[in-house]
C-alpha cells in the first residue's frame, strides 16, 4: 500500500512538474514576443525573413534539379550515341569475320584441289593455327591424304590442335 501511495504521489509530482514546465514555456513565449525587444513588427520581419530563406532554398533546389536533369539528358544522349557506335562496330566485325571465313573457305577449296603431296608441302610451312584451321575445314578424305604426305612431327602438332576442338589450344 505504501508503494501505491508513493507511485501516486510520484505521478502527481510528475504531472505538476509538466504543468509548471508548460506554464514556463508559455510565459517565456509571451515575454519574448510581447516584451520590449519584440514588437509585432519584429515578429512580422522574422516571419518574412524565414519566408525569404525558404524561397531562396527552394530556388536553389530548383536550379539543382534543372542541372541534374540536364546531366541526365546528356548521359542518356551519350548512352544512345555509344550504343549506336557499338552496333556499328559489331556489324563491322561481323562483316570482317564473314569475309575472312569466305577467304578461308576459298583457300580450303584451293588446297583440296591440289595433289595431296603439294598441299602437304605448302601447309607444312604455314603457322600451326592457320594449318589447323585449313585442315579442320577440309573434307576428311582430302585432309587424310594431305596429312599422310606431311612430316610426322607437323602431323602430330596439327592432330593435337585438331583434337582440342575449335578455339582451344594447348
Amino acid at each position: 500500500m505504501t508503494e501505491r501511495v508513493n507511485q501516486e504521489s510520484m505521478g502527481c509530482a510528475f504531472q505538476t512538474g509538466i504543468i509548471a514546465l508548460l506554464l514556463l514555456i508559455v510565459t517565456m513565449s509571451c515575454f519574448l514576443f510581447s516584451g520590449p525587444g519584440y514588437g509585432q513588427d519584429d515578429v512580422v520581419r522574422l516571419v518574412e525573413k524565414k519566408q525569404k530563406e525558404l524561397r531562396e532554398k527552394e530556388e536553389a533546389l530548383k536550379k539543382e534539379e534543372e542541372r541534374i536533369n540536364a546531366l541526365k539528358k546528356d548521359v542518356e544522349e551519350k548512352i544512345e550515341k555509344y550504343t549506336k557506335l557499338l552496333t556499328q562496330l559489331e556489324s563491322t566485325v561481323k562483316k570482317i569475320d564473314q569475309s575472312r571465313d569466305e577467304k578461308l573457305t576459298h583457300l580450303v577449296k584451293v588446297y583440296e584441289a591440289m595433289p595431296p603431296e603439294d598441299a602437304a608441302a605448302r601447309i607444312s610451312v604455314l603457322d600451326e593455327n592457320t594449318a589447323v584451321r585449313i585442315m579442320r575445314m577440309m573434307k576428311s578424305k582430302k585432309a587424310g591424304a594431305v596429312m599422310a604426305a606431311m612430316e610426322p612431327r607437323k602431323v602430330a602438332a596439327i592432330t593435337r590442335e585438331l583434337s582440342a576442338g575449335p578455339g582451344i589450344s594447348h
